[in-house]
Formats: C-alpha cells, structure tokens, sequence
C-alpha cells in the first residue's frame, strides 16, 4: 500500500496479565481472528499520547493513570497501509472493562500470549517489553501473515532474522 498512518498500542497490565483484544467483530481488518493490545490510527492534531490514551477509553471503558512509552514498532504490509506503531505500558489505570465493538477483551497470563494467533512480531515485541528497561524500535515487514524482515533499529540496529 501507498500510506502510512500512525497509529498506537497500548498493553494495559494488572498482576494477572496483559489486556488483549481477539479481532474477530470486523470483517475486513488486517487484525481479523489475531490478539492484539488496544490502540487505534492518530486524529488530526492529536498526540501519541492523546490517541493511546483516547483509544484506550473507547475500546476498554478505561482510563489510564500512568502511560509509559514503550517504544516504536514500524509495520510495513504488502495488503495494507505502513505504520508506525507507538508503543506504550498502562499499569495504573481506573474504571471497569466494558465490551468493545473492534474485538473481545480478555486478560491474558503475558506468558500465554505466544500461544495465541499473534503476528510473529509481536513474539519479538513482547521480548523487548520483557528484556528491554528503556525505548526501543523495531521495523517488521510482512507478505501476507509472513515476517520477510525484523530488525532492531534502536538502540542498536541488527536483524533480528539472520
């Protein structure tokens, strides 16, 4: 595809897991039928945090008391548009789950994430989370389903696929 949008991701945390959210409610969504954190496309005008902290709210009836950044994932997707994907950690936050029209939410042990239907990139992502204390930045290119490349860009840079 031709664009590339911004967009966020947040990972709310609580001690029994991660927040995620089975894409199974649209039908034609790059997302359909994989687990991913809540987030959504940037609003003009609007920041990073502005937008993590908006989508939070309207996929989860949650408000975040703390944002934490994370990093930048940039997606590239030979059936969809490019994004750049900021990455954030919610670990304080109030009010109570309610249903969301995009997926269904589900708290999920950050241990059991890899056995779901999660883009590859994601297993690498969630690695960093785990093993990286500062910003970090991968770029992941997909055809179809298929991770053709992973590489770190910052703080070093590597493929991650070699």
């Amino acid at each position: 595809m031709d664009r590339l949008i911004a967009t966020t991701l947040v990972h709310i945390r609580k001690e029994n897991g991660i927040l995620m959210m089975h894409r199974v409610k649209k039908k034609h969504d790059i997302n359909h039928d994989k687990w991913i954190g809540v987030g959504g496309k940037l609003e003009a005008g609007e920041s990073p945090e502005e937008c993590a902290r908006r989508e939070m709210f309207e996929e989860t009836g949650l408000t975040a008391r703390n944002l934490i950044y994370r990093g930048l994932l940039t997606f590239l997707s030979d059936q969809d548009d490019d994004e750049l994907i900021f990455l954030y950690d919610v670990t304080s936050f109030e009010g109570q789950v309610r249903e969301c029209e995009e997926g269904v939410l589900e708290w999920v042990p950050e241990e059991k994430i890899g056995d779901l239907p999660i883009w590859e990139g994601d297993k690498l992502m969630f690695r960093y989370l785990r093993e990286c204390p500062g910003p970090f930045s991968l770029k992941l290119s997909y055809r179809g389903d298929e991770l053709v490349l992973a590489r770190e860009t910052y703080p070093q840079e590597r493929d991650l696929l070699a």
